[in-house]
């Protein structure tokens, strides 16, 4: 509906696109600080020459990143391009926007990032590139443009799985071994599985409904958080983040949803309903229309954040408790990693740290910067299936992206019939709501 909106109004699309211009301030190389300047003059007088050196191009969303990644792991260059100033003022991703933003920057995007990391297009091993799960316009741009380059530079191309992407970024700064378990909590994604390889995985659950970044930009925008002073400029989840920490969860009710489903799948449709609800009901108490800011916006951002902690923690306790059952993780050094654009929450980190110090798992998180959308874990990604030697394409014929694609093996059917009890954090988890994050 959204978007048969936006052709309607063909005018307001070049309005929208002529925003571009803003979003190039927040075009960079990604910040490393000295040490991309020390990078780029290193490489500028000592010729490197590492066995394998991929570039990885992302599109999927509303970034455009790319980076360069040594098989030592090594970033020898990075850069990003963020559409989010153009869709906070859009009030959501519209897909022919994102499209258009990631065609006028991809090229400098690349070209950034191979001058800071001083290697030329002739040196790379191969090109490795997100071609599914995503908004089907965004991921046509990435491959469109990458399939042009290794045809150019005769360089094999490796098809990238965005999830499979972020799963295994943690690897590209632990000694991480397989297999472990991991969550993927984004604004498009919230799915467990376990990695038992580079492209071997067995997926416990999903998401039924929407995702939980999702959830949090929806309850944003109806808070009307970009009118907020304090956090205008940040995403939904950052906002809702932001002022959660100054809010009282207990003065809202929202109870974890499925708690009577014994399996590890999400729903987060019902507690955007409930924040919905009980937002309507604040704004007619406060004699407000929609679109106007409520004084307490700081104690539902709080309590719908609990909810969302508290559903993610209990369905990856029951995660945990089923891999351990199973005997598909090893009850001694097992390891819970949390990635995506969510996992860089800090409260629901600390949810999650709750339930593996219970269960005696490492908690793993990928920094802030590698949890979000980024060039850097296509690149390692690439450099992973080079070394297993899965995936890497010497011919393109029939490539095409994928907007929808799972990822593993789906046994979360026999993750229900095992109907694993969780047991109670309750205390625990509620006293994240005293903890100043």
């Amino acid at each position: 509906m959204f978007c048969v909106q936006f052709f309607s109004r063909h005018a307001s699309v070049q309005k929208i696109l002529a925003m571009s211009s803003v979003t190039r301030c927040t075009s960079k190389s990604v910040k490393h600080g000295r040490s991309v300047c020390l990078r780029s003059i290193f490489f500028n007088s000592v010729k490197y020459y590492p066995t394998t050196l991929v570039l990885g191009i992302e599109t999927s969303c509303d970034d455009t990143a790319a980076a360069v990644v040594d098989d030592t792991g090594k970033i020898l260059g990075e850069a990003l391009h963020s559409q989010n100033e153009v869709h906070l003022k859009t009030g959501g991703i519209i897909p022919p926007v994102a499209q258009q933003l990631h065609r006028q920057n991809i090229e400098r995007i690349v070209k950034e990032t191979l001058c800071v990391s001083g290697i030329s297009l002739d040196e790379l091993s191969a090109v490795a590139t997100t071609v599914k799960p995503g908004l089907a316009l965004s991921l046509g741009v990435g491959l469109e443009y990458s399939l042009k380059l290794v045809d150019k530079y005769k360089k094999p191309f490796i098809p990238i799985h965005h999830m499979e992407a972020h799963a295994l970024t943690i690897r590209l700064i632990n000694q991480v071994e397989f297999p472990f378990l991991v969550l993927l909590i984004s604004g498009g994604h919230c799915i467990l599985v376990v990695a038992q390889g580079v492209s071997d995985f067995l997926l416990l659950g999903q998401s039924v409904d929407i995702a939980p970044g999702d959830m949090l930009d929806k309850v944003a925008r109806r808070l009307s958080l970009t009118k907020h002073p304090e956090c205008c400029r940040m995403s939904g989840g950052k906002a809702i983040e932001y002022l959660a920490q100054q809010g009282n969860k207990l003065h809202y009710e929202l109870r974890a949803p499925m708690r009577h489903h014994p399996n590890c799948n999400f729903s987060f449709s019902g507690l955007h309903s409930n924040a919905t609800r009980i937002i309507m009901q604040k704004e007619k108490e406060e004699g407000l229309q929609e679109g106007h800011l409520m004084s307490c916006v700081t104690d539902i951002a709080a309590a719908v954040q609990h909810a969302v902690a508290l559903h993610i923690a209990q369905r990856t306790h029951r995660a945990i408790l089923f891999c351990i059952k199973s005997g598909i993780l090893s009850p001694t050094n097992a390891t819970l990693v949390v990635s995506g654009g969510v996992a860089s929450n800090q409260y629901i980190r600390r949810a999650l740290q709750i339930v593996t110090d219970a269960t005696n798992f490492n908690l793993l998180c990928p920094p802030p910067r590698l949890c979000t959308d980024n060039g850097v874990m296509i690149a390692w990604n690439g450099i992973e299936r080079m070394r297993a030697g899965l995936g890497v394409l010497h011919s393109t014929d029939g490539i095409r992206y994928e907007p929808k694609a799972s990822l593993g093996i789906d046994i979360s059917e026999q993750v229900g019939e095992l109907a694993i009890k969780v047991p109670s954090l309750e205390v625990s988890l509620n006293e994240l709501a005293t903890i100043n994050l």
